[in-house]
């Protein structure tokens, strides 16, 4: 047995803090609480503001934000790393879940500029979620570039800088109606792009 002076010196583990996120989500998959609080601290924040821009309310938005991360300790096993990031996974639970608040308290009519994947009642509910699931692929890359410019910039202002419907007509100086109507096109595009053809 070698004595302690002449062993190797053990590998730190790192902590939870230096892990990738998909190394977290593996970890609370299995039950890690320790996981899912650095994943907590890391997207607090950025869940909390999604939350808001959709709820319109601190408190509401505190809420559905505790809700998505107990979806995501529940769920975390059905992440799939081949389909997006992490983040884009996480903004899309919360996402919905601000989404589901609205619907069940009425309180904001469907089709509100705040609530953007609200306005999407085309038929298509999915559409949202194939979007967001493939955010980080090159799919959605490809099926960006088709796009007419204006539908790729209101695209872009909307998923990727994260505003609203009213502060995409405030930065562009659009009429508020086009502006929907440049994402919700933009987004059956994208779907069409996006979506497998049947052999």
């Amino acid at each position: 047995m070698l004595s302690p002076i002449l062993a190797p010196p053990a590998r730190p583990q790192p902590a939870a803090n230096d892990l990738p996120d998909e190394e977290l989500m593996i970890r609370i998959a299995r039950r890690d609480d320790v996981a899912l609080a650095q994943l907590h601290d890391r997207y607090r924040a950025l869940a909390f503001s999604v939350a808001q821009r959709v709820v319109s309310d601190p408190a509401r938005a505190e809420d559905v934000v505790q809700d998505a991360f107990l979806a995501v300790w529940r769920r975390a096993g059905s992440y799939a790393p081949g389909r997006g990031s992490v983040r884009t996974w996480l903004t899309s639970v919360v996402r919905n879940r601000a989404i589901d608040v609205v619907r069940a308290t009425r309180e904001r009519p469907v089709g509100d500029e705040d609530g953007m994947l609200l306005a999407l009642e085309d038929g298509a509910p999915a559409i949202d979620e194939q979007v967001a699931a493939t955010i980080d692929g090159e799919a959605t890359r490809r099926a960006l570039g088709q796009l007419p410019d204006e539908q790729r910039q209101a695209i872009a202002l909307a998923y990727f800088a994260g505003l609203s419907h009213s502060e995409i007509a405030d930065r562009t100086g659009l009429p508020l109606g086009t502006v929907k109507s440049r994402v919700r096109l933009g987004l059956q595009r994208m779907r069409l792009a996006l979506t497998p053809v049947a052999v």
